[in-house]
């Protein structure tokens, strides 16, 4: 038993060392500064082996060598931070599909933690934000399987199915006494990148719930509609990036060019190697895809100078804070609400053949100005009056693993610096099952929208309360 195991473990170790060799050898000449291979840990590799062969000879059941590679790639990956990953067949496609802003699920943003999927964020008109699953929510079982275990792909892909079939998810919240139980029905996801409208004469309202590939042409067009319709003045325009997720860096950049002068810097990337260093200026060149026609060419000359309010909260991420960030540094936009989520890394879809993929960390975004977006976000100019509990929202910074900020000294997020108590859990009747009706939340850019309602008074110079400052401490 132990010749078989060994003689396993010496064909592993050297496929292994092929397959890392012939990487190497296929880096080296794309990259001719590349100075030296690393050398490959042949103890490591050797004691890879041996765990192979024992699970091949001594596990209860008979395992596919592809199972345990492909688990193995899994473990490699997973290990790293919460954004690198392995994409499977099935994976790799949903990725394509939903940056084209239609695909099959629920509509929540998910990661991993303590061997429970945790919600980053629901995506805004999909059923799981209709029903009131809120950032920060466990989810601990789908239907009657535990998830406590899973892999968060199983996971994932026991939450999507096909559309208009039922799923029941028990979710752990906090300040709740129980689980929570919520019925949910799973439809196509068609995501509405662009939503506008003038608020008042004089006053446009824009909001991006996420970044696709379609993201800056609907932008123009949008632009185009709200200031060909509006008849006198442009006053001011608010641009909503709350709980907006992110998406594709050129729909950022597009974004971003649409309000800053020419070739202006909108955000640049620092890695390890030279094709993760990056400064991606507002230019076509860096928001168009080929050939295609420069769809923010002609639009109206005030778009340029338009008084501005970024809007963003815990649940803007990535793209929606490189926005945000270079609007603020280029002093632009006033940004006005929560501590931003700090998801400042850059993950490089790297595919493997087969149709297959790894989505690896890379390098981490840095505002014009220097600052790193990663595990801090960006900091509002002004904070929510109202505040709503949102400093008590998961953020990057909250997440296992997390890649850090980069810096030699972290600032803290303002979110770190002035957390709450929980609130009370209060009354727990009717609080197990959750429809859609009772735990709705409020719609961004509605009447009831309170973070709206003072930007507005903001542009119009009427005093609510005092502006809270962000650099403000409260005592």
């Amino acid at each position: 038993m132990s010749n078989v195991i060994k003689k396993t473990g010496l064909i592993l170790i050297g496929v292994i060392a092929g397959i890392m060799l012939s990487l190497n050898f296929s880096a080296i000449a794309k990259k001719e500064n590349i100075e030296s291979i690393h050398p490959l840990p042949i103890e490591e590799l050797r004691t890879f082996a041996q765990v192979f062969g024992r699970i091949k000879s001594d596990y209860v059941e008979s395992v596919e060598d592809k199972k345990l590679i492909t688990e193995a790639i899994n473990g490699m990956l997973v290990g790293l931070d919460p954004h690198s990953s392995y994409l499977d067949k099935d994976e790799y496609k949903e990725l394509q599909i939903g940056t084209q802003g239609e695909f099959g699920g629920l509509g929540i943003q998910v990661t991993m933690e303590d061997g429970l999927v945790k919600v980053i964020s629901p995506i805004e008109d999909t059923p799981a934000f209709r029903a009131g699953i809120k950032t920060g929510d466990l989810i601990v079982k789908l239907d009657d399987t535990v998830v406590k275990g899973m892999t968060l792909n199983d996971a994932i892909k026991l939450m999507r199915g096909k559309p208009k079939t039922p799923i029941k998810i028990t979710i752990v919240r906090e300040g709740e006494a129980e689980p929570l139980v919520f019925n949910l029905v799973r439809d196509i996801i068609k995501i509405q990148s662009v939503k506008s409208k003038m608020l008042e004469p004089g006053y446009a309202y824009i909001r991006i719930t996420q970044f696709q590939e379609q993201t800056g042409e609907n932008l123009a067009q949008a632009l185009r509609t709200l200031f060909s319709e509006n008849k006198g003045e442009m006053k001011g325009l608010i641009l909503d990036l709350r709980n907006d997720p992110g998406g594709l860096l050129n729909g950022a950049v597009a974004v971003s060019a649409a309000f800053l002068p020419d070739n202006a810097l909108v955000v640049y990337t620092e890695g390890r190697s030279p094709d993760a260093k990056m400064k991606l200026h507002a230019s076509p060149e860096f928001y168009l895809r080929g050939p295609d026609k420069d769809y923010l060419r002609g639009l109206p000359s005030e778009v340029k100078t338009v008084p501005m309010i970024t809007l963003v909260n815990g649940g803007s991420a990535s793209a929606s804070e490189i926005v945000a960030g270079a609007l603020q540094d280029h002093k632009r936009s006033i940004v006005m609400g929560s501590q931003t989520f700090g998801k400042g890394s850059v993950q490089t879809i790297l595919p493997l053949g087969n149709n297959t993929a790894i989505k690896l960390t890379t390098a981490r975004y840095y505002t014009p100005n220097g600052q790193s977006i990663q595990a801090q976000g960006i900091t509002p100019d002004i904070l929510d009056e109202e505040d709503n509990g949102d400093e008590q929202r998961l953020r990057e910074s909250d997440l296992n693993r997390h890649l850090s900020n980069g810096k030699k000294t972290e600032k803290k997020a303002i979110s770190e610096t002035k957390k709450k108590e929980s609130k009370p859990a209060g009354d727990k009747k009717d609080k197990k099952n959750k429809d859609t009706k009772d735990n709705a939340p409020i719609e961004f850019g509605s009447e009831e929208d309170q973070l709206l309602k003072q930007a507005m008074n903001y542009f119009k110079g009427i005093p609510s309360s005092p502006p809270k400052k962000s650099d403000e401490s409260d005592s």
